[in-house]
């Protein structure tokens, strides 16, 4: 089964998130860690700037994913965000993101990393997938949604 299914919990799909730009997007998924996880905030966002200055994570065709080792994680978490309004993210293609699959990994989790971006790579690579994602109307649907869509690979 594709990792992002088993991975992801409903708890960590946020539809609809209101933020102003890729800063507030960060810092949002830092919030999000700390409220649901336990995670450092700052810790958290501050690990996901530091690899969007080595060079945008975004994806392209309305798709980031945010991705960060973090050094008091002890297993690796996911956070689905549907962002209510587009935002720059300095995508290869210069479209605004919408959609964004958050990614932290323990520090030393190189292989498992590698292994879920090209899952979420490729997950996002399907179209009609991209576009019922963005038709979601609760996380329990995109859950099942990412479930149906991992079974077929």
């Amino acid at each position: 089964m594709n990792s992002i299914a088993t991975l992801l919990a409903p708890q960590d799909i946020c539809l609809d998130v209101d933020v102003p730009g890729k800063a507030a997007l960060l810092d949002a998924i830092g919030e999000h860690m700390e409220r649901v996880h336990g995670l450092s905030r700052k810790w958290v966002t501050l690990s996901l700037q530091r690899r969007e200055q080595v060079g945008s994570t975004a994806l392209g065709e309305g798709v980031a994913i945010p991705h960060a080792r973090v050094k008091e994680l002890d297993a690796v978490r996911l956070v689905f965000l549907r962002l209510k309004s587009p935002i720059l993210f300095d995508a290869p293609d210069g479209k605004p993101v919408t959609t964004v699959l958050a990614l932290l990994v323990p520090a030393p989790a190189a292989e498992e990393h590698l292994r879920i971006l090209a899952d979420a790579a490729s997950l996002f690579s399907d179209r009609i997938l991209r576009r019922k994602l963005l038709e979601c109307r609760d996380p329990l649907e995109v859950s099942r949604l990412l479930a149906e869509w991992s079974a077929t690979r």
